[in-house]
């Protein structure tokens, strides 16, 4: 692009965040020239809008930006801030960055036209565009997930994925007492459904000027496919019915879970569990989750295998997985889903007392299934992860739950994600675990420090076990001890334990399967 040199650029601008922000339009502009989220052609209207947002008057072609989206749009929201535009909290600070790169999303038409005729050459092809496209757009936004912590842990089980969550931004208290005095609003009814799409956003919904879900038919219904914005895994999508109907995990749910992958054959899919605490956080809205990702789950061994006569062109058996896992497969979908949901049926309504599986209480059902799906290079294979979600006096927040002393370190629900050997563990702990390292290594007293005195005992146990810890080894140590906490995380959420009581009643309910 042209420009007029930068001393001369520079005289005249009130100081160095004004004159950065041309710079940063320009960056942006090249950035989605380069991407080809616009052509030169539409140069001139996109400079405009974004002049009108930031309320600009005058134009010079400074010397484009350069740097990844975020170091791009970080003077853009400075010189937002600093003119009074929004108010410098991380919230507003999201909201108005969205509404920047909005400028230069496409229309829903262009992006499903697109993806067709990707799709058309390969699925894969389609899905590698569209992550790229989510990126580009900063919908994905892939510089926050690349601060998580990540390590893997080996278990009897195979390798668990830990994770600490850090992309999400926590909250400014001033977001959070804005939010208490902003008018409710039901539109859209929640996260998922599909008039998300170039929603402006406000203090209690994220904006999504730049969300582009693409259509999907699945079973006959009218759906979409987007990417999570703070993806947890590589290709992390979120696929949503068209209406906003609840979860319901029944017979049809196999159909749509194969009717998938049979067109994207190179990703998984699974459904959350459509019972609080077994469930997702979104029960409200029918989605699933899938991606391109091979989970220690999906690598379990069968331990052992039985006969589903009413199906004998289906293979069966049961994972070795610290939860209770039944795993089926076949060359034929249709065979495959009524087996699936035969499975289902009767789990719903199985009650053993001997292990604290009650189908129901007081009327309440308990019983449901984490179904998750993939195809085979022989046809297709769904797990099916048995779940129940009561609860006690003494578990309040259920009985197949992490026990309270896992509390300190995963307290929140098991999901799908969780069930397939990948920890989501709440940003707290980033700062906890290093700070927990000085502590230990200097003889610090744990119990007396409020922000982690939860770890106390647990770093007594630590600490007897590894007489070798030390500087040079005392993360490797907290992070091994982490996975191991995790392991157990996943057998206190089976409802057949892995004992020989627990494997005992596994084989009762496969008995009424035969």
């Amino acid at each position: 692009m042209p420009g007029i040199g930068i001393k001369n650029i520079r005289m005249g601008f009130r100081n160095e965040v004004t004159y950065m922000v041309y710079r940063a339009i320009n960056g942006l502009i090249r950035h989605a020239i380069e991407s080809e989220l616009i052509t030169n052609d539409d140069v001139f209207v996109v400079r405009n809008q974004l002049m009108d947002i930031l309320k600009l008057k005058d134009w010079v072609d400074a010397e484009p930006l350069t740097g990844t989206i975020e170091q791009l749009l970080e003077p853009v929201i400075d010189y937002a801030v600093q003119s009074g535009i929004i108010e410098n909290t991380s919230v507003q600070r999201d909201l108005f960055d969205t509404r920047i790169m909005g400028v230069f999303t496409p229309m829903p038409r262009e992006v499903n036209s697109v993806f067709q005729r990707k799709y058309a050459v390969s699925p894969i092809s389609a899905t590698e565009w569209y992550y790229t496209f989510s990126k580009n757009l900063n919908y994905v936004r892939a510089e926050r997930i690349a601060k998580d912590l990540k390590w893997t842990y080996e278990s009897e089980y195979g390798t668990l994925d830990i994770t600490i969550n850090r992309s999400k931004p926590e909250k400014d208290p001033r977001d959070i007492a804005a939010a208490k005095t902003q008018k409710t609003s039901n539109y859209p009814k929640c996260q998922l459904c599909a008039e998300n799409m170039g929603f402006t956003g406000h203090l209690t919904h994220p904006a999504r000027q730049n969300l582009r879900p693409v259509k999907l038919n699945i079973n006959n219904q009218k759906w979409f496919m987007q990417y999570s914005p703070y993806g947890y895994y590589n290709e992390h999508c979120i696929v949503f019915n068209k209406e906003h109907i609840p979860m319901t995990i029944n017979a049809q749910v196999f159909h749509k879970l194969f009717d998938f992958v049979e067109q994207f054959p190179h990703y998984f899919i699974g459904s959350n569990a459509d019972l609080p605490i077994v469930g997702g956080s979104i029960l409200t809205h029918e989605h699933f989750q899938g991606g391109s990702y091979d989970f220690a789950m999906a690598k379990a061994p069968i331990e052992r295998t039985f006969l589903l006569k009413n199906y004998m062109n289906v293979n069966a058996g049961i994972v070795k997985w610290p939860m209770s896992v039944i795993r089926l497969s076949s060359d034929n979908r249709d065979s495959l889903a009524d087996a699936c949901a035969d499975i289902l049926s009767k789990w719903r309504t199985y009650t053993d007392e001997t292990v604290g599986i009650f189908a129901k209480t007081e009327g309440i059902p308990h019983n449901t299934i984490t179904p998750i799906a993939r195809a085979t290079s022989s046809g297709f294979e769904c797990d099916l992860v048995l779940r129940n979600n009561i609860t006690t006096k003494e578990r309040p927040l259920g009985v197949f739950h992490p026990n309270p002393t896992l509390h300190h370190i995963k307290k929140e629900n098991i999901g799908l994600i969780e069930v397939m050997g990948l920890a989501v563990l709440p940003a707290r702990l980033a700062d906890e675990l290093a700070i927990l390292k000085d502590a230990m290594l200097y003889g610090k007293d744990i119990a007396t420090d409020d922000k982690i005195a939860s770890h106390a005992d647990w770093i007594k146990e630590i600490l007897a076990n590894h007489a070798e810890f030390d500087n040079d080894n005392a993360m490797d140590i907290i992070r091994y001890e982490v996975g191991k906490v995790f392991e157990q995380v996943l057998e206190d959420a089976g409802v057949f334990k892995r004992d020989k009581q627990g494997k005992e009643a596994f084989a009762r309910f496969v008995e009424q399967l035969s």
